[in-house]
């Protein structure tokens, strides 16, 4: 994924080395009103997170009145909880995750009391498991998992007992399962996908037996599909999607049939429908998305027609909105967010009014999530 994002055996985390040119925040007009949806993207430049309802009609964005929100240096990833309520924004240079309270009329951001809150290493990723009670976040540099509870009732994070935890190989990505038994990381230096069970009570994690399983070349993002059956990590420099199905008992993953599958160049972010039947890549190397339909029975992934899908210059995150009609891509390189409606039969992408849209400076990650 560019050395914007690459861990310490390959590069620091550093989006000013893409050269990325700086631009005001936002520039698609402000929403007062109450919204549908709400997309988060962290500006690694901008210093900031950009906030946009999302039009439930026509898949369009529209600034959130206050938008764009300061969120620390650098911010890198936005994660949000299921419910909608709190935003997560890493801040890897100055080992800071910055937490928000997500207002449930507009999508608002306010700070959660005692935010920033202190990461024992440069947290890159972060990922709230689906229950919202913990949350954890990649430190590639240290090879470790940061992992924190998270209270109930503002979203303030405290470190779980034994955090940090070891990692393989320079962890890049972190996702939970649905059914919160179980979180993965990708190994970006060890070409592998660690599996961890997750108590409870305490959110301490235990390495699963057998972990790492090997990936592909450069391992980056990971996407579990929403039955939990399935996980996917993409390989940067192997331009390819990994495939395994996931052992509901133990955690443990096995490569599917016909993986790996081939994507563009330098994959990056995958993310897969609210309904699982489809999958979406950016490919930061060929300025390009790649999609897929998921067999619900096999997990296996198939190119739909049209693929891959032109975006704008160095794509790096994907997401799917909760209605799973439209994706949106966020293009580092260009300041812009490509945003896409989605054919509900095969998958296809055909570009919205008005994409690509400006967005912050340095647009990284983005999540998206419906208002409680």
């Amino acid at each position: 994924m560019n050395a914007w994002l690459r861990p310490a055996a390959c590069a620091a985390f550093a989006l000013v080395a893409l050269g990325l040119s700086a631009c005001s925040g936002g520039g698609v007009g402000a929403a007062q009103g109450s919204a549908h949806a709400v997309a988060f993207v962290a500006n690694s430049q901008g210093n900031s997170v950009s906030a946009y309802a999302i039009d439930p009609a026509t898949g369009a964005l529209t600034d959130i009145a206050g938008s764009p929100f300061a969120a620390g240096a650098a911010p890198l990833s936005v994660a949000v909880d299921t419910a909608g309520r709190f935003a997560y924004v890493t801040n890897p240079g100055i080992q800071k995750i910055t937490a928000f309270a997500v207002n449930a009329a507009t999508g608002a951001l306010s700070a959660v009391p005692g935010s920033p809150f202190a990461a024992p290493g440069a947290a890159e990723v972060v990922a709230v498991s689906p229950s919202g009670t913990f949350a954890y976040a990649t430190d590639p540099h240290d090879n470790t998992l940061i992992a924190y509870g998270i209270n109930p009732g503002n979203g303030a994070l405290s470190p779980v007992a034994g955090s940090p935890f070891a990692d393989d190989g320079g962890p890049l990505d972190v996702a939970v399962d649905p059914s919160g038994k179980f979180a993965y990381s990708t190994n970006a230096a060890g070409n592998s996908v660690s599996a961890y069970t997750i108590d409870p009570s305490t959110g301490a994690l235990t390495a699963v037996a057998g972990s790492p399983f090997a990936a592909g070349s450069s391992a980056q993002f990971l996407a579990i599909g929403p039955s939990g059956k399935f996980l996917y990590a993409t390989n940067y420099t192997g331009n390819t999607v990994s495939a395994y199905q996931i052992d509901s008992a133990t955690g443990a993953l096995s490569a599917l049939a016909g993986a790996p599958v081939a994507t563009g160049a330098g994959p990056e972010v995958i993310a897969i429908s609210p309904s699982g039947a489809f999958a979406y890549v950016a490919n930061s190397g060929s300025n390009n998305v790649s999609a897929y339909a998921v067999n619900s029975t096999t997990g296996a992934l198939t190119p739909v027609p049209g693929s891959p899908f032109a975006a704008g210059g160095l794509p790096i995150g994907v997401a799917v909105d909760p209605s799973g009609q439209f994706a949106y891509v966020t293009n580092a390189g260009a300041n812009t967010i490509s945003a896409y409606s989605i054919n509900a039969a095969n998958g296809a992408l055909t570009p919205i009014a008005g994409s690509p849209l400006p967005a912050g400076a340095g647009p990284a990650l983005i999540a998206v999530t419906a208002l409680p």
